[in-house]
């Protein structure tokens, strides 16, 4: 049982990093092909995320109505328009490390954030049982 919960945290982690990536992807990237292209990965790694959270029917809809009709309108009009490749200008790159810098501050926040104890955002596995625990002793107790 606690290999499972290990085996589905692992995978959703997984899956949630690549649909980051790939969501950091449809902006980085220079082609607008490539871009209306990364958000297939997004919504394939976002259907795994509901089928693990046990959300089947979501997950089965959210590919096919996303992929299916977004993605493909979007292709068709930077196809029909032909959009020119974009190139990054000296001066953007001039700005990479400040942006780098505010990036890795706001990392370490969130980081902190949701690494204290003090500050409860999820019930816990442990918590959870705990309280189930609890409610069933005082239960036991007014019988």
């Amino acid at each position: 049982m606690l290999m499972i919960h290990y085996l589905k945290t692992m995978m959703l982690s997984v899956l949630s990093s690549l649909a980051l990536v790939s969501g950091l992807m449809v902006v980085r990237a220079k082609n607008p092909v490539h871009s209306v292209l990364f958000p297939i990965p997004v919504f394939r790694n976002t259907s795994g995320l509901l089928l693990l959270l046990g959300l089947d029917f979501f997950a089965m809809i959210f590919p096919v109505v996303h992929i299916g009709a977004i993605v493909v309108s979007f292709l068709f009009v930077v196809m029909m328009f032909h959009i020119q490749v974009a190139e990054i200008h000296e001066e953007v790159l001039r700005y990479l490390p400040v942006s780098g810098t505010i990036g890795l501050i706001f990392w370490w926040e969130m980081f902190f954030i949701l690494d204290n104890e003090s500050i409860p955002l999820l019930p816990t596995q442990r918590k959870a049982i705990q309280s189930t625990n609890q409610e069933y002793v005082e239960e036991e107790d007014k019988n």
